[in-house]
Formats: C-alpha cells, structure tokens, sequence
C-alpha cells in the first residue's frame, strides 16, 4: 500500500495544502485567498467561517490532482502564522472574528501588564518580550472589553488549532505555539505557569492541551472525512509555527541553518541548541526535536505585505490587466519597472511599519513613512524604495545576530511569498552583504507540514530528507559597491525613526480624538 501525507498552512492572507508520497515529492498543490478585516485602527481579523470551506475545497483539489485514494494519507500536518487567535466556544463555534498577526488593539493592557508585573520578570519566564500582543494579552482585552462574550469563550485556539479541531474533534496546542501564547508560557520548562495565570486572571481551562509537534493528536473524524472527501482514522500531528514548517520544508535541518522568507511578514531564522535568549528577538521551539531544539527568529511586520499594499492600492490598472491578458502577473511588472531604478532609489528612503513594527525596535504605534519625495520620483521610486525599506527592517535586526557570534551556515536561503522576485532578493543579499541562494521548490510551509505529518506518524525516523530534497538556485553574492550606498542609507533610515518615533505616539493620541 503506497503511503502519502498532507500539510495544511494558514497564512495571514490565504492558505495551503499540498500532498507529498514517502519519497517526499510534491504530487499536488492548492491555495485559496482570504479577506483581511482592517475596519476599525489596529484591528486586523478574519472572518473564521472563511476557514474551513476552503480546507475542504483545497483538500478535494488535491486529492484530485495527486489522483490518491484517500484511504492511502497516512497523516495530516497543520501549521499557522502566529500569534493567531481563534476563540470558540464548547460546541466549537467561533465567537468572534479570528485575530490574526498583525493585530494591535490590546496596547492597554500591554502597558498594564508592564507596569504591573514587569517586562524583565516576564521575559524571564516567557524568554520574550510581549509587544507582539500573543495571545494571553489578546485575551485580557477580551475579558475588559467584551465581558458578557469572554465568559462564551470555552478554548482560546489558533489558526491552525482550529482547524486541527474542525478534523479531530480535539482543542490543542503545540509547544511552538507557546511562546505566541506568551506572558505565562514557561519556555523552559515548556509549560504555563499557574502563578502567572492567577496574577493575569485567566483561567487555565481556557487554554487547550500543548503536545510536541511531532506527536499525533487525533484522527480525522467521520464528519470531518464527509466534508473533505477523506477518510476517518487519518493520524493527525501535533502542529507548528509557520515559520518553521516553510524553513523545514526547504531544509533547514541543522544547526546554524539560516532562512528567511518574505510573507506577510518579512521572517528570518537561525536554528540553534542553546536557551540563550535574544531579548529583541523571538525565541521558540523548533520542530526537529521541539522541546530541545529552538530557533532564535526575527520579523519585520509588513514584509512581502508591503508590495502586495501597493499592487493593491497604486497598481489598479496593472492588476485589472491580469484579467486581460494571459500570464500577464502584475507583480513582475512592477518588479521589472523598480529594477530600473538605482540602489537608493535616487534619495527616496521608506519606512515599511504599515502595521507596527517588531523585531528590533517593537513598536505598535510605528506606521508608514515615505521620505524624501520629489516630483521627480515615480511609482517605480516607491516600489524600490519600500523593498529597500523591507530589506533594511531585516538588516536592523540581522546585524544583532551577526555581531552576537552565534554560529550561522551561510548561504541565507531565500524561501516562499516575496523572496521570488529576483530584484528584491538583490537587494537583499546588498544591504545583508551576505551570499544567498533561493529555494527551487517553493511549496513552502505545507510541505514542512506533509513532512511532519510524516514524521509523526513513524514513516520518516527524521526530518534529514528535507535536507537531501532542497535544491537551492541563482546563488547570489553582495555586490560592495551597492552594500556602500546602501549603508549610507540605512543610516538615514535609522535616524529617521528615531526623529518621528514620538510623533507617531503624538498621532495615534491624535487619532483617538478624530
């Protein structure tokens, strides 16, 4: 009986499935789109009926295109982007919208939290900051602001827990996800801590049962096989960060590894085998060995959605011609319109912050700055010099790590979502001034998840494959001459930041009054 597997990634503006056979070969891919919901300031939510169907309609697309029997998937594995939060109650019914990573409501009870229990005592614990507004702290703006409903809530889940429950009937949780729950979530011990819990009031039942990533934590029910066409008894794995599902999927096995992919977020990893914490950083458990295994990780918050911002926004007219003329792709014209523009993009300098910001500088009241603007600059200007923007975000945070010493296999693998596109990856390798090469397959996290899936369920003793199956192409070295100007540059970007940032608090107060 062949065997084969299926990963499921939730992103923060679509999803994915792929299924793969014990080879480790992609036999089939599906993705659909999903609403962002900005409609009130620093709110960023999705509609979690939105979720399911499109599982189902993505697992059906698959199985047709692998042309697998569904009794042969051996096992499922799931991932989200995170911090996510989906709450439901006993019947598992949502009750509100999803939240998902870029949301920034609950600033008052991130001041709350510092000014009553303490930075320094919580990233002790937690061995993170809590500016990024993970779950628990979510949470607490429930409890303050929708009291009546946060007493509905029975299971505060996420994305991918959701779904994880829609299939198995179970509420979980993996330990990668813990630091997202964050605050209480003890990351050495990998655990939450009862005392912190009671000092948050929040009840520990409404958290769901953590289990390591590669542990199987159900099977697909009769009626989750009905609605996907599958078959019940799948063995279903215990999840991870989506991060690590995209870096394991293109073979960032081993320690030292370094990745980065250009999503939603702009992400970028080093795995590691110590506990030492990077407090500017993200420091979480990683799939390989989950409890034992870490990955130190930075973000800049509006990564690969800063050029899908302006496609959406300033390229109207190119979008509408996709519907016009065949392999027409609007983001390769706008890439091919910047690339004629030099490094620097001729004085125009941007700050990429559109929903906050957080690796290194975590600040939720940051937004979008363009400086510099002349009646000489164009729309090509701006596509530049927001990827520019990006790509110095990245290096803000990628140069703490380099100076720190910490152990890190070049080249940098460039992997999923923005990292596409040639002109951007250019960049990239300039303002990092390191070599890189870019991922041939890029199913991305899905097939980390297929992978898990199979690991999980004892048909791989390991995740090395992923290491022998990566092919990595168009190597790329930094050109000095542009990493020069560069610098130059990120040095305006830098000090710009530092003249506005009051003014973006003075803005937000300003806001509040409108």
């Amino acid at each position: 009986m062949n065997s084969y597997f299926m990963g499921l990634d939730y992103g923060t503006g679509g999803c994915k499935v792929c299924i793969i056979n014990e080879k480790a070969d992609v036999l089939a891919y599906a993705y659909r789109k999903y609403d962002i919901i900005t409609n009130q300031d620093n709110y960023s939510e999705h509609d979690v009926h939105d979720y399911w169907p499109a599982t189902c309609s993505m697992i059906k697309e698959c199985m047709s295109k692998a042309d697998v029997k569904p009794e042969d998937i051996r096992g499922i594995g799931t991932s989200s982007a995170l911090p996510s939060l989906v709450m439901v109650d006993k019947e598992g019914e949502p009750v509100h919208n999803a939240y998902n990573l870029m949301d920034r409501r609950a600033d008052r009870q991130e001041q709350w939290l510092k000014e009553h229990i303490g930075a320094d005592e919580i990233f002790r614990l937690t061995g993170n900051r809590i500016e990024d507004h993970p779950i628990l702290v979510n949470l607490l703006w429930e409890k303050e602001n929708r009291p009546e409903d946060y007493k509905r809530i029975y299971k505060a889940l996420t994305i991918d827990g959701y779904i994880r429950m829609k299939l198995t009937g179970r509420m979980t949780a993996h330990h990668s996800a813990g630091v997202f729950y964050g605050v209480a979530y003890d990351l050495d011990n990998n655990r939450f801590d009862e005392g912190m819990l009671r000092r948050l009031g929040i009840e520990a039942s409404v958290l769901p049962e953590f289990f390591r990533c590669e542990d199987i934590v159900g099977e697909v029910t009769g009626e989750a096989a009905k609605e996907t066409g599958l078959v019940p008894g799948i063995e279903v794995a215990g999840g991870q960060v989506d991060c690590n599902a995209g870096w394991i999927g293109a073979g960032a096995t081993e320690v030292g590894d370094i990745q980065m992919n250009l999503g939603t977020c702009g992400n970028m990893g080093i795995v590691r085998n110590t506990k030492e914490k990077f407090r500017d950083m993200f420091n979480l458990q990683y799939t390989t060995d989950c409890t034992n295994t870490y990955i130190t990780v930075t973000t800049t918050q509006t990564g690969g959605q800063c050029l899908r911002y302006m496609k959406e926004n300033f390229a109207k007219l190119e979008t509408a011609m996709e519907e016009l003329i065949p392999d027409f792709d609007s983001y390769d014209y706008l890439n091919m319109e910047a690339d004629k523009i030099p490094p620097g993009s001729e004085g125009l300098v941007v700050l990429p912050y559109l929903m906050g910001e957080r690796t290194p500088i975590w600040d939720n009241d940051a937004r979008g700055v363009v400086f510099g603007l002349s009646l000489y600059h164009t729309k090509a200007h701006l596509v530049r010099a927001m990827m520019e923007g990006v790509a110095y975000a990245l290096y803000d945070s990628f140069i703490i790590l380099k100076e720190s010493g910490i152990k890190i296999n070049y080249p940098l693998v460039m992997n999923e979502g923005g990292a596409k596109s040639r002109l951007w990856r250019r960049i990239i390798t300039d303002v990092l001034n390191v070599p890189t090469v870019f991922v041939k397959n890029r199913v991305g996290a899905p097939y980390g998840d297929a992978l898990l899936a199979a690991v999980a369920t004892g048909c791989m003793k390991d995740f090395s494959i992923a290491k022998e199956k990566a092919e990595y192409v168009e190597p790329m070295e930094p050109i000095e001459e542009n990493h020069e100007t560069y610098m130059k540059y990120f040095k305006i970007y830098r000090n710009l930041y530092r003249h506005v940032k009051e003014d973006f608090k003075d803005l937000k107060e300003l806001r509040k009054q409108v």
